[in-house]
């Protein structure tokens, strides 16, 4: 399955307690209504209105 990216619409917090700001790029697993969102690691349950798709080539390379 190709990897998917977005950005957080709203701050989220992950597993390990670390809320995340609006804006966050986010790695993405699954479909439907929520997925899998991970941020260096961390993982965050998400639902389809607390993030956006994006494309690789959008996201800034660091």
């Amino acid at each position: 399955m190709k990897q998917r990216f977005g950005v957080l619409l709203v701050p989220v917090s992950g597993l390990s307690g670390t809320s995340y700001p609006v804006g966050t790029q986010v790695a993405i697993r699954g479909t439907g209504g929520s997925v899998d969102g991970f941020v260096d690691g961390d993982w965050l349950p998400l639902a389809w209105w607390e993030f956006a798709d994006t494309q690789p080539e959008d996201m800034p390379r660091t």
